[in-house]
């Protein structure tokens, strides 16, 4: 890990930003602010299809019964600029990796190698049914947190 380099900036990407990257954003932005650190959160799709958006329903109802509220969270698409501007950019599955290094991100990391051994967080927007949304939420918080903890970012 790159734990010498103060990290300042982190964004999550996933496809289209309406499920699985604004709950590890705001995940992200709970741990911030609990441990009052100076980090700047945001996320983002590599697809264009969901801009200016609110999240999915079934993030929005998981992330409420974990106390976060990301109603007004709107999806925007990853730029070029954004590999500038944020110290980690972090892929949800190896699709998004892929298509994160073919748009020039150099080093993005994959969030499921923090705590789950490489796997890809799955879609749960193309899952039957809310207990799919449940387990990505929890496979994302876990995630989160080990990847603050591998950074140093909280003990």
């Amino acid at each position: 890990m790159e734990s010498n380099k103060q990290i300042s900036s982190i964004l999550f990407v996933c496809l289209g930003n309406i499920c699985r990257s604004p709950l590890a954003e705001a995940i992200a932005r709970d741990i911030v602010a609990k441990h009052n650190l100076h980090i700047k959160v945001n996320s983002a799709g590599t697809g264009s299809w969901h801009i200016g958006e609110n999240p999915c329903e079934n993030s929005q109802k998981v992330a409420f019964q974990n106390s976060l509220d990301i109603s007004n969270y709107k999806a925007r698409q990853v730029t070029k600029k954004d590999f500038q501007n944020f110290d980690l950019i972090v892929g949800l599955d190896s699709s998004n990796i892929a298509n994160l290094k073919k748009i020039g991100c150099q080093n993005p990391l994959l969030l499921g190698n923090f705590g789950f051994d490489g796997v890809d967080i799955p879609d749960p927007y193309f899952f039957d049914g809310f207990e799919g949304f449940t387990t990505v939420y929890s496979m994302i918080e876990t995630c989160v947190n080990q990847l603050f903890q591998e950074y140093n970012l909280i003990k």
